[in-house]
Formats: structure tokens, C-alpha cells, sequence
């Protein structure tokens, strides 16, 4: 070989071994050996790093949760409405808890908790790691966490309480017994009804000593510390109730499991239904309910329930005094004044529910609950046991301007549609048969859509309601702030067309404000902010998003102020002021409704027949005959607007619509005008519409509206004949019209 090819193959060689080597220095690195090592290490800085913090942190004394602060609620001005905080709670030593009892909770919390070192790793792994990522409290903790968490530490969501709470819980289990853990643990949770530990919620719950606590009964309150307010048999709705029942047989499930519990004694058991709360004492008056609907909004807003119990909170809300007094007075002149108990059975049934929204914030200004916390516990303006009725049809009407809808043979939806008002005319396209009765039974023939909403026709809502699609319908509703559950009575059948679902005054105060706010979507709020030192919840925008469209949202409002200047909202009218609004009442005057709204103020005011463990009629209250949506309901709306306002000038709405009675129409072209002139059908009740007749001699059990006779035989324009008491219809399938003699 010669010199030059001896040259290149060194050459060769080395630039080999150079390429050989810079590959081995990476590799090197990454060979499973360094891997292992590299666990190995990372694992013995973790536990070295537990054990210091072991080392570090010591069992710290009882956290201020255990001697609770005040929360503090003020007026939208900031004046300072009440103090709560004065904690009830009674310590029990755990011999006087029946051992079942006690096996309740371990049976719903922590299965192995006599067996176990007082930790969830893979719980607490779970729950730091959502904490980190910003996902909220997750669960998995065992009774000793909860215990420390509730004892000695707090209910913030941070990854250092968390890995306190676990280095406490280790010592804790270790330095203590299981039993005086366990009484620690049932002692300081909190129950719901302001109950701090079993003997406070033994009394709150069933009214007895915890020593006299059932099985059953345990188990329920074991099954109520996962969610107080939710699973609170008095106040959950029908999914709360449907969890609590699945969680208390959980808890007697696990028992049985355990060998805690014979499977025949299980079988035997009734779910133990608690008695009614008692009233908040120091919440009297109206400050009972602004303060619960305030928790529940806040609790809703991702406030931890526990923590917030344990005080030290000051939360601002929206009521306005001077409107809050002017609805309180309101409801005082127009009806409770006029009550008499012990002379009228009925009038003791009597309950009265309002909410008072500005549309602009969505902020609740005034909110009527009924006679006070501490004397009717529940909250009579946000209680959605109650049909709406006639207030429902506008959201018809609604629906059908937003899908651009038509009637059967095509004509589109407007205030000028010409439909069939008879009386239980059966309805065209349904699949299921319906053909609901007029009020009193009275017969319109030929009317347009503006006039039905005036005099709340039955029969024209029903076949709209249809012609539109009753899935379209239900799902507007829902996008304008109803609740759209089934077990709520929502369901869809042509029957939802005379509002025969479940809503609260707060509710559709929330579905008119959104009209009134051009369809932008208003959820009523009654917290305007809230605050604990540096913590500041964020709160949901109450007017975030758009419901319907502003010309569809326009366009109802237009057509409701018919039904104040020519229809069955008389009652509200005010001099110079634009009005809007929709009566209602439901079958058998249950419930009677006036839901309205200036520019700048949205109230819906509810009259509930309240009887024992069910709905009772209305009729005869305060010595009347039949409660209509025109009678006390909107008295008590009209006094109150009338304060509420006094001082403004009157508004009047900005309305981007072509159509309604807030529009002025064209002159006539002439006399045959069909919508005027309907042929045989009893066309002069429309002109009875605007014609009131000056005679209040109508009886109380009469129609709100000139009624025609059931046969259906005209009246003469402005003469409207009044139908006879003894053949009145019972039934107030609509109930939405103002009597003549009360305008």
C-alpha cells in the first residue's frame, strides 16, 4: 500500500471512530440501565422531599372554621342588610351515635376506613393533579382527609392544602383512633339547614336526639354531606331527590356488603322522607330569601358550600331598598291588606311570588318571597311548582316570528294572521288530538294574532303552537331562560301551549326581560359581587348571549303592548309610560299571573293557592269570585312600577319591528276588512275589545272579557253580554283576561 492510500484510510478511520464516538454520547444517556436509574433517583427525591415535608409539618391547633366568622349581606348601595353566622352546632361523643349510625357514614365515605392509614394516594395523586390543572375539588378523599380538611385546615382548592391535608391525615391516624376520628369527622361536617354535626342535624333533619336516629334515617343524613343544599328533600327538585334516594341506597348497599347490616332488615327499609325546615331565625322578613337565593347562586358559581358556611364572606346584592319597599307596600295595599284568615278559609291559601329584573344588568332590583323566612319558609319567587299559563303564549308567538313559521296553508306568522278563535275547535296537524276551550267557553271566529294575544284566545295558540312545531317551540323557550326538564311538566304535547309546565316568578321574569332587552339573553342574578379577603368568585354575566333574534324579540313586545292598551292588561296602564305584558291563569285558578315590562324595568308578579301538601283554587280571595291574571297580580304590578319609577320620565320602547300594536297600522282600506268583519262567528266581541262596557255589573265569577253566550250568538259592538255565573265555565283554561267591571 502506498503512502497516499495508507493516508486516506486513516483519514477513513477517523472521521468512523469520530461519528462512532458522537453517536455513543448520546445513546449512552438513554440505555435502560440510565432510564432505571433515572426513575430510581426521581423517586428518591420524591420521598426525600415527603419526608422532609413530613418533618416540617406539624398538626397545627382547630382552623378558624371551627369558631365561624359572620358573612356579611348588603344592599346594591352597600348598606348592610344582615349578619349571619352564628354557628349551630352541638358536639356528641361517639357512644352516643347508635353504631349502625355510625357505620352509615363509613358505609357512604370511606368503605375501608378501619383498615386503611387514613389516606388515598391514588385519590390524592387525582386531586392534585385536577387542582393544578384548574379543574375544581374532585373527590376520592378519605374520612380522615375530610376530618383534617374540615378540623384544621380549609376548604380552598390549592395543591399546598392538599398535600397538608395528606401529611396531617398520616399523623392524625397515627396519633389518634379510629373512633375519635370518626366522632371528629360526624361532628364538624356540615349537613345543610345550618346544621354543623349529626346532633345539630338530627334535630334539623327529624326533629330528635341523635341517640333516637334510625338506620335509615342516618343513612340519609350520611348521603346529605356529598351535596346539602342539592340533596335537601325539602328544597331538591326531582333530580335532586332521584340522586339522594341513589346515594342513600348506596350507603345501605355498602352496609350489607360490610356485614354492618342484615340483607332482611335492609330490604325492609323506607326511605326516612325528613320533616320541613324550620324558619331561619334572625332572617325575618324578605332578608331570609335574598339571603338563600344568594347562596344558592353562589354555590352554583363554583363556591365551595363549606366553605362559605364558615363565614368571613361579604356579599353585595342587587336589591334596590327603595324598590324593594315599593314592592313590599305593593303587595301589602293591593292584596294582603284585603285578606282575611279567619273570616275566608281561602284566603289563608292565598301566597303572592315577584321578581323585579332590570333588563339592562340582569340584576334582580326587588324580589317578593311571601310573608317572611321565618313564617312561610319557601320562597314563593323562585318556587316553580306553579303553571304560568297564558304567560306562556307569547313565547309562542316568539318561536314562530324566529323560524320565519307559517300556518297550515302557508300563510307566515305575523300579529296580522288571520286564524280560527272557536272555541275548542279541534287542532289541524297534531298527533295528538286537542281542542282546548276558550276562556268561558266564548267563540271569536276570524281573528288576528294581535287580538288573540289581547284576549288570550286558547284556541289560536294551540293551532300556532302546532303550526310552528311544538319541539321548536319548547326549545325557544328554553333559549329564553325556561326550564325545559320533563319532571319540571315540560313535556311536548299541544297542552304546552297553555302553559301547563312548571316556572317561577324569578323565572319568567328572566324570559320578559330578555324581550324587553331586544332578545338579548337576561338570567336574573340577586348577587352583585362577593368577597373573602383576596377571593373573588368569578360570577356568570347575567346578560351573556343572544335568545332570539331582535326583530322577532321586537315584534312580541309591539304586540303585548296591545294587551295593556286594548286587552286583558288594562289594569297596568300608565299615563305616558309604554307598557308591555301578558296575564295568565291556570286550570282551575291555581294560579293567576301578570308578567310585564317598561324599557328600563321587567317585573312578574305570581299568585299561588297554596293549600296542605297541594294546590287549591283561588276563587273567593279576599271575598271576590274568580282570581284572574288582571286582578290582583297586576294591581300589585302597576302599584309597584308606579313607585319604582316615580321621578322618571316616562320611556317608551326602541322597537326595530314593522308589526304590533306599538306600530301604527295604515288606515283601512275599507269596512270588509276581514280581520274586522269575520262572517258569522261572533265578531263583535273584537269590537267589544275595545269597546269596555260601562256597566261593572258583571258578577265576580264572570269571564275577564265580554263573554258571548255559549252558543255562540253575537253581542252588539260595545255591549257585551255577561254570561250567567251558574253556567260559567270551572275550568280556567286560560284565566289571561281582565273583568270589565275592574278596568
Amino acid at each position: 500500500m502506498g503512502r497516499a492510500e495508507e493516508r486516506r484510510a486513516r483519514q477513513k478511520g477517523a472521521r468512523r471512530a469520530k461519528r462512532a464516538a458522537k453517536s455513543g454520547g448520546i445513546r449512552r444517556f438513554f440505555t435502560w440501565k440510565w432510564v432505571l436509574g433515572y426513575v430510581l433517583g426521581f423517586c428518591a427525591l420524591l420521598v426525600g422531599a415527603f419526608f422532609v415535608l413530613y418533618l416540617w409539618v406539624d398538626v397545627p391547633p382547630a382552623n378558624a372554621a371551627a369558631k365561624a366568622e359572620a358573612n356579611i349581606y348588603k344592599y346594591s348601595d352597600g348598606t348592610i342588610m344582615a349578619k349571619t353566622g352564628e354557628v349551630n352546632r352541638e358536639s356528641v361523643p361517639l357512644s352516643k351515635i347508635p353504631k349502625k349510625v355510625q357505620h352509615t357514614f363509613v358505609a357512604a365515605e370511606n368503605k375501608d376506613f378501619f383498615s386503611d392509614s387514613g389516606v388515598s394516594f391514588t385519590g390524592t395523586a387525582r386531586g392534585l393533579i385536577n387542582t393544578a390543572l384548574g379543574r375544581g375539588k374532585q373527590g376520592g378523599s378519605t374520612i380522615t382527609q375530610q376530618y383534617v380538611k374540615n378540623y384544621y385546615l380549609s376548604q380552598e382548592q390549592t395543591v399546598s392544602r392538599k398535600l397538608k391535608e395528606l401529611v396531617i391525615s398520616l399523623k392524625v391516624d397515627q396519633q389518634k383512633s379510629k373512633d375519635y376520628i370518626l366522632a371528629g369527622y360526624i361532628n364538624t361536617s356540615y349537613y345543610g339547614r345550618g346544621a354543623y354535626g349529626i346532633q345539630a342535624a338530627a334535630r334539623a333533619y327529624y326533629d330528635k336526639d341523635v341517640e333516637d336516629l334510625s338506620v335509615a334515617q342516618g343513612a340519609y343524613l350520611a348521603s346529605v354531606l356529598q351535596a346539602p343544599s342539592q340533596y335537601d328533600w325539602s328544597a331538591a327538585g326531582p333530580n335532586g331527590k332521584r340522586l339522594v334516594k341513589n346515594r342513600w341506597n348506596y350507603v345501605l348497599n355498602n352496609m350489607v356488603e360490610k356485614d354492618w347490616l342484615s340483607k332482611s332488615e335492609r330490604e325492609g327499609m323506607k326511605f326516612p322522607v325528613p320533616k320541613e325546615p324550620s324558619p331561619i331565625p334572625g332572617l325575618d322578613g324578605q332578608t331570609g330569601y335574598f339571603v338563600e337565593d344568594a347562596k344558592k347562586e353562589l354555590y352554583k358559581a363554583g363556591v365551595d358550600e363549606n366553605e362559605f358556611e364558615a363565614g368571613g364572606w361579604t356579599v353585595t346584592l342587587n336589591i334596590d331598598r327603595k324598590k324593594q319597599k315599593a314592592l313590599e307596600k305593593a303587595v301589602r295595599t293591593e292584596l294582603t291588606d284585603k285578606l282575611d284568615p279567619k273570616k275566608r278559609t281561602v284566603d289563608k291559601h292565598a301566597q303572592v311570588g315577584a321578581v323585579s329584573v332590570d333588563p339592562k344588568t340582569g340584576g334582580v332590583v326587588a324580589m317578593y318571597g311571601g310573608a317572611g323566612a321565618t313564617k312561610h319558609y319557601f320562597n314563593n319567587a323562585t318556587r316553580s311548582d306553579y303553571q304560568p299559563a297564558s304567560t306562556f303564549k307569547p313565547l309562542i308567538l316568539a318561536s314562530a316570528l324566529e323560524n320565519g313559521s307559517a300556518t297550515q296553508d302557508g300563510t307566515p306568522i305575523t300579529a296580522g294572521t288571520i286564524y280560527d278563535g272557536t272555541s275548542r275547535r279541534p287542532v289541524k296537524g297534531s298527533d295528538t288530538a286537542f281542542a282546548p276551550p276558550n276562556e268561558d267557553n266564548k267563540s271569536y271566529g276570524p281573528i288576528s294574532v294581535q287580538k288573540a294575544m289581547n284576549n288570550s284566545v286558547n284556541s289560536v295558540f294551540a293551532q300556532m303552537a302546532v303550526d310552528v312545531g311544538l319541539s321548536k317551540v319548547k326549545e325557544t323557550a328554553m333559549d329564553l331562560g325556561m326550564d325545559g326538564r320533563v319532571d319540571n311538566g315540560f313535556d311536548v304535547r299541544p297542552a304546552m301551549s297553555l302553559g301547563v309546565m312548571g316556572a317561577s316568578p324569578k323565572q319568567m321574569a328572566g324570559v320578559y326581560a330578555t324581550l324587553d332587552n331586544h332578545g338579548k339573553t337576561v338570567t336574573p342574578a340577586i348577587v352583585k359581587s362577593a368577597e373573602k379577603g383576596d377571593e373573588r368568585p368569578q360570577l356568570p354575566d347575567p346578560t351573556n348571549g343572544q335568545s332570539i333574534s331582535r326583530g322577532a324579540a321586537d315584534s312580541v313586545t309591539s304586540v303585548l303592548t296591545g294587551v295593556v292598551d286594548d286587552g286583558t292588561g288594562q289594569a297596568v296602564r300608565q299615563q305616558g309610560q309604554a307598557v308591555a305584558g301578558k296575564t295568565g291563569t291556570s286550570d282551575d285558578n291555581k294560579s293567576a299571573w301578570f308578567s310585564g315590562y317598561t324599557p328600563d324595568l321587567v317585573t312578574s308578579v305570581g299568585m299561588f293557592g297554596e293549600g296542605e301538601k297541594k294546590q287549591v283554587s283561588l276563587r273567593g280571595t279576599a271575598g271576590g269570585g274568580r282570581v284572574n291574571g288582571g286582578d290582583f297580580p297586576a294591581r300589585i304590578w302597576a302599584a309597584y312600577t308606579q313607585s319604582a319609577l316615580n321621578g322618571q320620565k316616562a320611556s317608551k320602547f326602541d322597537l326595530d319591528t314593522d308589526m304590533g300594536a306599538a306600530v301604527k297600522p295604515p288606515p283601512s282600506p275599507s269596512s270588509s276588512d276581514t280581520s274586522e268583519s269575520p262572517s258569522s262567528s261572533p265578531s263583535a266581541s273584537e269590537s267589544a275589545s275595545e269597546s269596555p262596557s260601562s256597566s261593572p255589573s258583571a258578577s265576580e265569577s264572570t269571564s275577564e272579557s265580554p263573554s258571548a253566550s255559549s252558543s255562540g250568538s253575537p253581542s252588539a259592538p260595545g255591549s257585551p253580554s255577561a254570561p250567567d255565573p251558574s253556567t260559567s265555565s270551572s275550568d280556567d283554561d286560560d284565566g289571561g283576561v281582565l273583568r270589565r267591571d275592574q278596568q
